[in-house]
């Protein structure tokens, strides 16, 4: 990783939980790194009113919180913070970003570096085309940047609550910015395990011929929290966990996963070849909704063994009559010739037994067994466990005779962590994700059809849902592993959920 070019680097919702905990702090680990160049700033935008000194001081305060290199000096920090600046403004007045774009020339006259500009979107979805007015009208993205510098755009999800939201939001964006400009992040793809399944696919030699329907039986993808919705109760409750989870989340997973090598690595090769994959996901009539989506809401309970739990209907800021989703498990299908034939299962949901996040693998059970007592249904199949949180790893389940004088057949598990089998500590996604949105590098962010797709398959289950009666929620237990329905889902198809412990 080389040191980046200079650039500035606009937060809008500067004052905002997001950029405290997540951008900031990613921000000060690079440029403790050493891959900041010497001229740069940073400039927050916020409606929160506050000078330069009274914004570092809770810049100063998140970093030690929840940056990973910790205890940050005083006097370490004050070289960072002075490139950092703060503007209290509003997002729908034009003049803010008349003042913003008078601030942010004027810095790179004063660093004498081009005008390469990030414009970070940290703020709720409903202000989004606010911002991109102001930037537009202002005349922050101009065509006499062409050539002196770059523009660019960062959007957090949710991009959109279903296709037509996201294709609204998505033609309002690329009215102003072009699609190489556009970053729409997903802090999933920033963490070293999800980079990794396509290195693990496509570096080793013993894997990948086995990577299709001849051998794999099914395919598990899971995404399980033990915490509620917290303080997230006004935005959870709009978007459930379809949207917060399963449209982004969990269909890049299942993209990575399932996808074609492509013939380079690199942005537009691999989305390429997610969106090939993306097409060949078989759509959900309302008769598939019906039969192979679950939907769950979590009830009071006991979580981390002796918590007691309240229902989501009880957190803060949910109604009383909430038919939100907390948990969902669906069945789907690619029809491609790779993977025709073969059931995957992804599942997701809040206030579940275990914290985990991971993709389990399951290859075909041995047609014949040689052993006697240990019988076809005794000897377990093989699988792979990809584990992306809380212990980032990869396992392989074999068969091996244990020890003694009979033949006996008992599940052994090889594997590596990240922690012990690589020296240092990996960088933080949002780390990793911020590197290259300043080099300029897309392959990890969702491009336009990719993400509208994505929502395609998406709005039919929301849609489906609309057209039949919602289940009598709360229906699983906070501690539980979720609905009994998500497991009669797998269940009939003579296959269990992948709940290891």
């Amino acid at each position: 990783m080389a040191e980046l070019n200079p650039c500035g680097i606009v937060i809008f919702g500067a004052s905002g939980d997001l950029a405290h905990i997540k951008i900031f702090p990613a921000l000060y680990s690079l440029w403790d790194e050493g891959f900041f160049p010497k001229d740069f700033f940073i400039t927050g935008f916020a409606r929160t009113k506050m000078d330069d000194n009274q914004f570092r001081k809770t810049i100063h305060d998140s970093i030690n919180i929840h940056c990973r290199k910790k205890p940050v000096d005083a006097k370490h920090f004050k070289d960072f913070s002075k490139h950092i600046h703060y503007l209290s403004s509003n997002y729908d007045d034009i003049k803010s970003y008349k003042s913003l774009k008078t601030f942010i020339e004027a810095k790179s006259a004063e660093y004498s570096m081009p005008k390469n500009f990030i414009f970070y979107l940290s703020t709720p979805p409903s202000v989004y085309e606010s911002i991109v007015d102001g930037i537009e009208n202002s005349g922050l993205v101009s065509d006499n940047y062409k050539g002196d510098g770059f523009s660019r755009i960062v959007v957090e999800k949710p991009f959109g609550c279903d296709y037509d939201s996201a294709k609204k939001l998505n033609d309002k964006i690329l009215s102003v910015f072009q699609e190489k400009q556009v970053y729409r992040i997903d802090h999933y793809l920033g963490k070293e395990t999800v980079q990794n399944i396509l290195a693990f696919r496509f570096a080793n030699a013993i894997f990948e011929p086995v990577w299709n329907n001849k051998y794999i039986d099914h395919i598990q993808i899971s995404a399980l929290e033990s915490i509620g919705v917290g303080l997230r109760g006004g935005y959870f409750n709009n978007a459930g966990i379809i949207r917060d989870m399963m449209q982004n989340h969990m269909i890049q997973l299942l993209s990575l996963v399932a996808t074609e090598p492509p013939a380079f690595f690199d942005a537009e090769d691999l989305r390429n070849e997610k969106i090939k994959l993306l097409k060949s996901i078989r759509r959900f009539t309302i008769n598939d909704v019906k039969n192979y989506v679950v939907r769950g809401q979590y009830d009071r309970g006991i979580v981390d063994d002796d918590e007691e739990a309240v229902s989501y209907r009880e957190e803060k800021g949910i109604p009383i009559d909430s038919i939100t989703d907390t948990y969902v498990a669906l069945k789907l299908f690619i029809d491609n010739y790779r993977w025709a034939g073969v059931p995957f299962y992804i599942r997701s949901g809040k206030r579940i037994k275990k914290h985990k996040t991971e993709i389990a693998i399951y290859f075909k059970k041995l047609p014949y067994s040689l052993f006697g007592k240990n019988s076809i249904e005794k000897i377990e199949q093989n699988v792979i466990t990809i584990t992306i949180q809380p212990n980032e790893g990869i396992s392989l389940k074999i068969g091996a005779k244990s020890p003694g004088f009979k033949m006996e057949i008992d599940p052994v598990e090889l594997s590596f962590f990240y922690k012990s089998s690589f020296k240092g500590t990996p960088p933080e996604a949002y780390e990793r994700l911020l590197y290259d949105i300043m080099e300029g590098d897309q392959t990890l962010f969702y491009r336009t059809d990719n993400m509208l797709t994505a929502w395609k398959l998406i709005t039919d289950i929301i849609n489906g849902w609309k057209s039949l009666p919602a289940p009598s929620f709360p229906n699983y237990e906070s501690g539980s592993w979720g609905p009994k329905e998500a497991d009669d889902l797998i269940n009939k198809d003579g296959r269990t959920w992948h709940n290891e412990i």
